[in-house]
């Protein structure tokens, strides 16, 4: 069964994807590799092996499929799954200009069907990784690794989730919200600009849950804003970004 947040989800990006079409064209001509909000240069985070030749990557909640297409830059075969019509439309219109080989398959990352221990790097850049519940996602994502694979992923973190403002609209310097208590934010019902629903966790939950799923972390990145000044980033002042982490990236093993 479906959950509703799911089907929310699905329904909120079909209408939204036409607006991230121009930023999917831009990361889909980039030859290098940037990173959330701030576009964080690959080449200042270190997420990814240099070289992917034949490995296999999976990629849960592609969006327009721009991380896709890097990680089959470096030699990977790439199989990209989003829950979204209207984003994976994008993504092989893109595919197509690309003659890329990406294989996009239309599905849920808390339900993907893919055999164990299929893939050497799972990835997820606010996909998954936001979209949908850790406690659902995650183990799913270690079990389609290979033993010694790696699983990457790229979020809000939580310290930006605690102080975004009631409406949704703005981070502040102000605790909005219980840090322990995070897990699920549902922005449906917002009067200003309704969203989707959100996942995230403190980080002792989120250490936790890699411990439960055989994932030894790696590597943990927070993650600041340029230090040249920029215009706030989807309700991120670059100020309060260049004093507290807005964002996070793990990089984690599966033993």
């Amino acid at each position: 069964m479906t959950s509703d947040y799911v089907v929310q989800n699905r329904d909120f990006w079909n209408a939204y994807a036409s607006d991230w079409v121009a930023r999917g064209e831009a990361a889909w001509r980039s030859k290098t590799a940037y990173w959330g909000i701030w576009e964080t240069p690959e080449a200042e985070l270190g997420l990814l092996p240099e070289a992917l030749n034949g490995a296999v990557a999976v990629e849960l909640g592609c969006g327009t499929g721009y991380v896709s297409r890097w990680l089959e830059l470096r030699g990977a075969e790439v199989v990209a799954i989003d829950v979204s019509q209207a984003q994976l439309a994008t993504a092989q219109r893109l595919a197509q200009s690309f003659s890329s080989s990406i294989q996009f398959v239309r599905g849920n990352a808390e339900t993907v069907m893919l055999p164990d221990q299929f893939a050497d790097l799972v990835i997820s850049e606010y996909g998954a990784a936001l979209w949908c519940d850790p406690y659902r996602w995650l183990p799913k994502a270690a079990r389609i690794l290979k033993r010694g694979g790696q699983l990457v992923m790229y979020t809000n973190h939580p310290l930006s989730v605690v102080c975004l403002t009631a409406d949704g609209e703005q981070v502040s310097e102000r605790l909005s919200r219980s840090y322990f208590g995070l897990h699920k934010q549902d922005w449906t019902q917002l009067a200003n600009e309704p969203g989707g629903v959100e996942f995230n966790l403190s980080l002792s939950n989120w250490l936790a849950l890699f411990k439960a799923n055989d994932l030894r972390l790696e590597s943990l990145h927070e993650i600041r804003a340029p230090d040249q000044k920029v215009q706030a980033q989807f309700g991120v002042p670059w100020g309060w970004a260049r004093d507290y982490p807005s964002e996070l990236a793990f990089v984690l093993n599966r033993c």
